[in-house]
């Protein structure tokens, strides 16, 4: 769907004027926010650990869940399992790690000053422990994260997971996602026969980085500034007004010191903190929970309108992607029609949020009635389009074929499951969770047939701007 370029209204951008009021906001920010900071967690967008979406992992990182069983009757075999999985917990980009440089070192500086503040203090003590070199590789604990959900999938779909049956590890050229892909394979344990310890990892950027690879996605969105109006116009709402001249507050600076990107990484490190350390952050005790909503806000307005529904190029760009997933679908149907071995059994391609982000767009899910816009905060505070409960770290999207052998009928014969984050994930036509591999092929027939990569990221010819194209 193209919104109307009045659904924009990026050309005006109210700025709200903030009186310094240091006095009474640190008073209260010191009484309650400390108690607060522990519900910061549920609002850290595609920085959010993968135990928000999945909270049992907190007690047993290998336990299945509730209801981990499924509604498949015992007659169903699993034929296939295709994953696209996202990489695990990482460290900041250098980019980030430029910025909380910078806002540490003011911080520095104001506490050497003559005025007390207690807040400002605190966060100059922390040590800064990030380096621009660690530029958002795998932590520590996004091995785990891929360790522990190769044992999940395993534990849940034992008869994929066999010894002897056939691995095909593809990953991004990104460091993190290659380092995720050699996590996932040991995470499987020496017990299983994949050809050796070692599994190659493919790299396939056209299929986990397409984006890069989408000239009219680079152009009119990656690289215009425009497109990301919404975006830009939330940053100067009052929404983020509100929450920026709390922080200047809190720490004693003059608010012009402060702008919403400087806010929003000491909101990231708070993140951070959580997800490689597993500790809250002094960084925490600058936010509320309500600060924390409209931060979570800016972070899916970004993904919203960059790899979701805001303009159609996004979720387009991953049709290569779809389509390759149900041709090795139909690729293991026809193998067990004619009783040969499924050639692919297991295909786990590990990429990036902006991998399944666009995916899912693309598939229908998670679409609010109206736009994400600078003007509708509040009115989405029930949105179904939340980034952290969608694409997480390690997030993962699972296609399962099964072939039921007590099928009433022969388009009953082959079923699909579909899982994200290790649930079960209904399908738009019937809002139940298993479907005929017929019936989801028919649902998406317009995609798979008339989403052609190349003609659709193809650069438009005449010159226009991002919104009349987009």
């Amino acid at each position: 769907k193209r919104w109307p370029r009045s659904a924009s209204s990026c050309g005006s951008r109210a700025v709200v004027a903030m009186a310094p009021r240091r006095e009474a906001g640190l008073l209260l920010l010191l009484l309650v926010l400390p108690l607060a900071s522990a519900g910061l967690s549920g609002y850290f967008g595609t920085k959010s650990r993968y135990e928000e979406v999945n909270p049992h992992l907190v007690s047993d990182p290998l336990s299945l869940g509730p209801g981990a069983g499924g509604s498949l009757p015992a007659s169903c075999t699993p034929l296939q399992l295709r994953a696209v999985v996202r990489h695990g917990t990482r460290y900041p980009t250098a980019g980030q790690i430029r910025r909380l440089g910078e806002l540490h070192a003011r911080l520095l500086r104001r506490a050497a000053g003559a005025a007390a503040c207690p807040a400002a203090a605190a966060l100059a003590d922390w040590p800064m422990w990030y380096e621009e070199s660690l530029d958002g590789r795998l932590a520590p604990q996004g091995r785990r994260d891929m360790e522990q959900l190769a044992r999940r999938m395993a534990a849940r779909f034992p008869a994929l997971f066999a010894a002897r049956r056939r691995l095909a590890l593809a990953s991004s050229s990104k460091h993190r996602c290659l380092q995720s892909g050699a996590a996932f394979r040991r995470g499987l344990g020496p017990t299983l026969d994949f050809g050796g310890d070692e599994v190659e990892v493919e790299v396939n950027d056209s299929l986990m980085r397409f984006f890069d690879h989408c000239a009219k996605f680079v152009a009119l969105v990656e690289e215009n500034d425009a497109a990301m109006c919404q975006v830009n116009a939330f940053k100067e709402g009052p929404e983020m007004k509100k929450v920026l001249e709390k922080v200047a507050s809190a720490l004693c600076l003059p608010a012009e010191e402060l702008n919403a990107d400087l806010v929003q990484v000491a909101f990231l490190t708070c993140s951070y903190e959580l997800a490689i350390k597993n500790v809250t952050s002094p960084w925490c005790s600058l936010f509320s929970e309500e600060d924390a909503k409209v931060l979570e806000y800016l972070n899916d307005l970004k993904q919203y309108w960059k790899r979701g529904y805001g303009y159609d190029i996004n979720s387009r760009s991953s049709c290569n992607l779809f389509q390759d997933i149900f041709q090795h679908l139909d690729k293991a149907v026809e193998e067990s029609k004619s009783s040969k071995p499924i050639s692919s059994p297991l295909i786990v391609q590990v990429g990036h949020a902006e991998t399944l982000q666009p995916l899912l767009a693309l598939m229908g899910y998670f679409k609010d009635e109206e736009p994400l816009l600078a003007s509708n905060f509040a009115q989405h505070a029930q949105r179904k389009f939340r980034s952290g409960r969608i694409v997480p770290y390690a997030a993962n999207l699972v296609f399962v074929l099964f072939h039921c052998d007590h099928a009433n009928a022969s388009q009953e014969e082959y079923q699909v499951q579909l899982l994200l984050n290790e649930k079960p994930l209904p399908f738009h036509r019937s809002n139940e969770t298993i479907s005929t591999y017929t019936d989801l092929k028919d649902y998406y027939r317009d995609i798979l047939e008339n989403c052609h990569f190349k003609e659709e990221c193809e650069l438009p010819k005449v010159n226009v701007t991002a919104v009349d194209e987009l």
